[in-house]
């Protein structure tokens, strides 16, 4: 069974020329979380198209409307891993 994840990404980041706030990288949202960025989960979907519909719903309360083209959506499988290694914390530097 596959499920449509709805996200937002509130960018606060300082990535862009000179620290400006970076959006997109290439065809892909910028996400980064460390430089401040927000990312919200907005609900699990059971097609791409209730997805799209909260989306649209989304764009009109505050907030989001202020950054109506960061909302994603990503595609899953349910019962699917999705994160299969290990990881490394970064400590912060002192």
């Amino acid at each position: 069974m596959t499920v449509y994840l709805l996200w937002h990404i509130g960018h606060q980041n300082e990535a862009g020329a000179d620290g400006a706030t970076l959006h997109v990288d290439g065809e892909t949202m910028y996400v980064d979380e460390q430089d401040g960025d927000d990312v919200k989960l907005l609900g699990v979907y059971s097609t791409h198209g209730k997805a799209e519909a909260r989306m649209s719903r989304a764009r009109l309360l505050s907030g989001f409307s202020d950054e109506p083209d960061c909302f994603v959506v990503e595609e899953h499988t349910i019962d699917e891993d999705q994160w299969t290694e290990g990881f490394v914390r970064v400590r912060p530097e002192s």
